[in-house]
């Protein structure tokens, strides 16, 4: 991913706490000669460096992945920036959050660490519901799946939230988001 200087994120909590909250992404890699992209959900280990997911059986992706070198992409907040919100000459734009993440990966079908795979995720998405479904499924049923283990190798994150613009004109930007429907938006630009 091209990040210019003023948009690099490299503080590793900041980081960790971008992949957690935007957990579901594309698992990407290359089947003959073909690039292909599965969308799911993530679970992160920033002590282990290591992804994990998990995909349908049918879907031929795992087929071909042990060992090889896949990239996930991570998105978070984004909208249209017009340049009608600067007080100087600018152009169209967008402003976004994202990660991407490099690794090797490796395929699993054994049954208890499918099981925590799938327990843990089920966990972390249920965990904001006033009532929580506990996992409760048919055993048989992780053989409709295959597990992905990703050794990650780098990780890049970029917070573009238009640090290249005056002051002024991030305010104005960070205004014209939040008006917009885009709060989330604008509070990562606060922050940032």
């Amino acid at each position: 991913m091209y990040i210019p200087k003023h948009f690099e994120i490299t503080d590793k909590t900041e980081v960790s706490k971008f992949i957690k909250a935007n957990s579901f992404g594309q698992l990407i890699s290359v089947i003959d000669t073909a690039i292909v992209s599965t969308h799911v959900p993530f679970l992160f280990d920033a002590e282990s460096r290591v992804l994990m997911c998990h995909i349908a059986k049918a879907n031929p992706q795992w087929q071909q992945i042990q060992k090889q070198k896949v990239l996930v992409t991570l998105q978070g907040e984004h909208a249209y920036v017009s340049p009608n919100w600067y007080e100087s000459a600018g152009v169209p734009t967008w402003n976004y959050q994202a990660v991407h993440i490099e690794g090797i990966a490796e395929s699993f079908t054994d049954p208890e660490k499918l099981k925590r795979v799938v327990d843990t995720l089920t966990e972390q998405n249920e965990s904001d519901y006033p009532n929580p479904w506990e996992p409760d499924y048919a055993a048989s049923m992780l053989r409709g799946i295959v597990g992905i283990e990703i050794a990650i190798t780098s990780i890049q994150c970029k917070y573009k939230l238009s640090q290249n613009r005056s002051v002024r004109d991030q305010f104005n930007v960070q205004e014209q988001l939040a008006d917009g429907g885009h709060e989330a938006l604008a509070n990562a630009m606060n922050k940032s």
